[in-house]
Parts: C-alpha cells; sequence; structure tokens
C-alpha cells in the first residue's frame, strides 16, 4: 500500500473503497437489525459493528478470482469488499430461494465457493485448516504463485485446535494464508483474562516462525497500512502472516445478546470507539473525502439496502416437496414421491 515519508496511506481510491464497504455493511447490517427485533429473521443476526475497519480491509486487500477469502460472523464488511452482492445477504437472512443458501441454510454459513469464498463453517477455527487446504490443493495443481488465501476469527478461535493444526500446517508449508484475529476482548462472554496468559496474541505468531502484526482495529490508516503488508508479504512468498486487530465489539455477541458482561470501563475504553467515525474523520482531515459526498453515499447505500430487502422479501422461500437434495447418505432423492426413503451409509 503506497505511504508516504510519515506512514500515511496516500491511495486515495483505496482508502474509499475500503470506506465504502464499511458504510454498505453498517447500514445493511442495521436493516438486519431491525428485520430481526420485528420478527422478520429466523435464526440468529450476528453483527459486525466496530469491526468493519479490518474486515473491509482485508476483503479490499484482495484479488477477486485469485484468492481466497473465508469470512466469518462479523465480516459482513469484507464480504462486500470481496464481491458479494447485498442481494445475497439479504436473500440468505430471509429465506429465499434464490440466495447462494437456496434457502436451505440461514444467515451467515452462506458463500460462494466458485468466487473463491467458501461457506462459513460455526465451529471456531474452523476455516483456518479450509484455506490451508485451499492453498496447499492450489500448490499440488500448480497454480499457487501469486495468490492469498485469508480469513477473519475472533480471539477465542485462537485457543481452539482447528485453529493451531490448520496454522501449523500453513507454517510448514509456508502458505501464503492471512490470518486476522479481531481481539475484541470476549470470546462470547468470556474475557481474554480468562483465555490466554500472553499479553498480546501476536505473540503466538511467533511460536509458529510466521510473520506477525498488531493493529488498532479501530483506525482505519492503520489498517489499510498494517493488513495490506501482511497481504503484500504472502503473495511474495513470505509465508503465512499473522494481524491481531484490537478493538470491541460494538454490540453483543448476537442480537439476542445484550453484551451485558461487557464492563462499563471496557466500553469507554479506546478501543470501543467507532472505527466508522474515526474513519470519517480520517477522510475529511486528509482530504479523501468531503462531508457532502459521505452524505451521498449513505443516502445511496441506504437505497440499496432497501431495494435489496424488498426483493428478498418478495422472492418465495423453498418448497419442501420440488426439492432436488438428498438427506444424509440416501441414493434416492427425497420427494413427495418418496417421503420414507431410508439413509443408506456406505
Amino acid at each position: 500500500m503506497p505511504t508516504n515519508t510519515d506512514g500515511v496511506v496516500t491511495n486515495r481510491d483505496f482508502l474509499r473503497s475500503v470506506f465504502h464497504s464499511m458504510l454498505r455493511a453498517r447500514i445493511l447490517e442495521n436493516k438486519l437489525s431491525s428485520l430481526y427485533k420485528a420478527g422478520k429473521i429466523v435464526g440468529g443476526v450476528y453483527l459486525g459493528r466496530g469491526q468493519e475497519a479490518v474486515s473491509a480491509t482485508l476483503g479490499t486487500s484482495l484479488i477477486q478470482g485469485k484468492d481466497f477469502f473465508a469470512p466469518l460472523i462479523r465480516d459482513q464488511a469484507g464480504r462486500t469488499a470481496f464481491g458479494e452482492s447485498m442481494l445475497d445477504c439479504t436473500r440468505t437472512y430471509l429465506g429465499s430461494a434464490q440466495g447462494p443458501m437456496r434457502g436451505r441454510d440461514g444467515n451467515i454459513h452462506r458463500g460462494r465457493p466458485e468466487m473463491g469464498m467458501p461457506a462459513m463453517i460455526s465451529h471456531l477455527g474452523a476455516q483456518v485448516p479450509v484455506v490451508a487446504g485451499m492453498l496447499f490443493a492450489k500448490r499440488l495443481q500448480g497454480t499457487l504463485e501469486g495468490r492469498v488465501g485469508a480469513t477473519c476469527i475472533g480471539d477465542g478461535a485462537s485457543s481452539t485446535g482447528a485453529f493451531h493444526e490448520g496454522l501449523n500446517l500453513a507454517a510448514v508449508e509456508k502458505l501464503p494464508l492471512v490470518i486476522v484475529i479481531g481481539n475484541n476482548q470476549f470470546a462470547y462472554s468470556t474475557p481474554n483474562s480468562r483465555q490466554f496468559v500472553c499479553a498480546d496474541l501476536v505473540e503466538k505468531a511467533r511460536g509458529y516462525g510466521i510473520g506477525g502484526f498488531s493493529v488498532d482495529g479501530t483506525d482505519l490508516l492503520a489498517c489499510v497500512s498494517v493488513i495490506g503488508e501482511a497481504v503484500r508479504r504472502a503473495r511474495a512468498g513470505q509465508g503465512p502472516q499473522m494481524v491481531v486487530a484490537r478493538l470491541l465489539r460494538l454490540s453483543g455477541h448476537g442480537e439476542h445478546d445484550d453484551g451485558s458482561y461487557v464492563p462499563d470501563e471496557i466500553r469507554k475504553d479506546h478501543y470501543g470507539r467507532d472505527c466508522i467515525e474515526v474513519a470519517i474523520r480520517q477522510l475529511l482531515e486528509n482530504g479523501h473525502a468531503t462531508a457532502d459526498e459521505i452524505s451521498s453515499w449513505e443516502n445511496e447505500f441506504s437505497d440499496e439496502v432497501q431495494r435489496a430487502v424488498a426483493q428478498a422479501q418478495q422472492e418465495a422461500p423453498p418448497d419442501p416437496y420440488h426439492e432436488d437434495w438428498t438427506a444424509l447418505a440416501t441414493r434416492f432423492p427425497l420427494t413427495a414421491s418418496q417421503p420414507t426413503a431410508q439413509p443408506v451409509f456406505p
């Protein structure tokens, strides 16, 4: 990422693109929250409020059609930056059969494997070995050069076996994997003090022998500089890179959770500030955008969200009597004409 001698990011178009994804995601997720509270969404709603700068920077730093990106529950901004349409999101949350999961699975589990975005796995840390495996497969095919695979996880996921095994494989094989850990201070309701003893999660990078970075996850300019450098190093063949972004989610674990376990002093801490507000100030102060432009973007993206929601609400849900999928290992389609088909395990 181009910087001046003071380390300030100078690529105006890149910064504006990142901010567009941040703002789009925030407006979209505010609408999803309202729909959930109105009883229009079945299942959970998990928002990325406060983590948009980290997620959008990573998604924007990747190359669509070449790289791999495995988003987690707070990565709507990264999904948007990596090319996911707003309709993919609204159709999935509202159960449209025209969505990427065809109405079969809800909310955050959606994916587009053909565009390099595997469907999300809820099990913490599980995306790390998935992306490592995708990269290793490209090496076996002789097409790995110049690619990067990336995923975002939370602080809690860094304590799981899947995280360890996947990262260890990537380190040994020197795969171009970028892992961004959003340290939002709580694994659901478990504070950092009950998760790990190291002073900073970035210390784990040393144990795996990989590159490690720490960044203020509320600071757009810092995120663009640090995450951009991590992606550059991975793409240049320097092996896995880990970025630990310190921040605080600005909502509960999900919309069903009020986050009352978060102490007030942490909410008021530096890392409890809103990255959207910080980004707006930075764009204005550095001449990368005007107040009128930001206002026009807000109106444009709000209209886009309304159209996507309205379209998804008008579309039909899946019809179980006309599905073409099979259940478990059943060798026959599960249709109305075969309601008692029995699973056959090889």
